[in-house]
């Protein structure tokens, strides 16, 4: 994960940011975000830069070296990766969707927008936010409420962060 670097989607956002008030919720567990530059992200599925105890689930830590099963907790209980795994409860999901209720833009990038209860997060959008769904095998599945761009995030995301300052440096 260390060696991998911020694409022009992280980067496109952060320009976005220096205009708006951005808030990145996503499914990644990776930090792209932050070493772009991006300031207020939700890790909705944890952070493969975190362990937290296999008990006390509020009981995290920065961790960034390789783990072994003597990492415990002042406890004395096993550490884990601080990562949501399938079946598990998503903690962060209520404040996402309040990071969503207030949008005024949502972007979807990269999801196939099958796995709950993230998928659902778009239909918490305010009425008047522009939704758009990036996505190299997007359809327009959607309704014609949400803009569809079949492009990588590469592509999608810069294109319509441009479109969207744009839009908004005229007014």
């Amino acid at each position: 994960m260390q060696t991998v670097q911020p694409n022009a989607s992280h980067r496109a956002l952060v320009d976005l940011e220096r205009d708006f008030d951005v808030q990145i919720i996503t499914q990644n567990v990776d930090d792209l975000h932050e070493r772009a530059g991006s300031t207020q992200v939700l890790h909705l599925h944890g952070e493969l830069n975190k362990l937290r105890s296999s008990v006390h689930e509020h009981y995290v830590i920065d961790w960034t070296e390789p783990q072994t099963l003597a990492h415990c907790d002042p406890w004395g209980n096993p550490m884990r990766p601080f990562i949501v795994w399938f079946g598990e409860n998503v903690p962060l999901i209520k404040d996402a969707i309040a990071w969503v209720k207030q949008a005024d833009l949502v972007l979807i990038v990269g999801t196939s927008l099958q796995v709950y209860p993230a998928a659902g997060l778009l239909h918490e959008a305010p009425p008047h936010a522009k939704i758009v769904y990036v996505d190299p095998n997007a359809q327009a599945v959607l309704g014609n409420s949400v803009q569809t761009i079949a492009a990588p995030a590469t592509i999608g995301v810069p294109q319509v962060v441009a479109q969207w300052l744009a839009e908004h440096d005229e007014v």
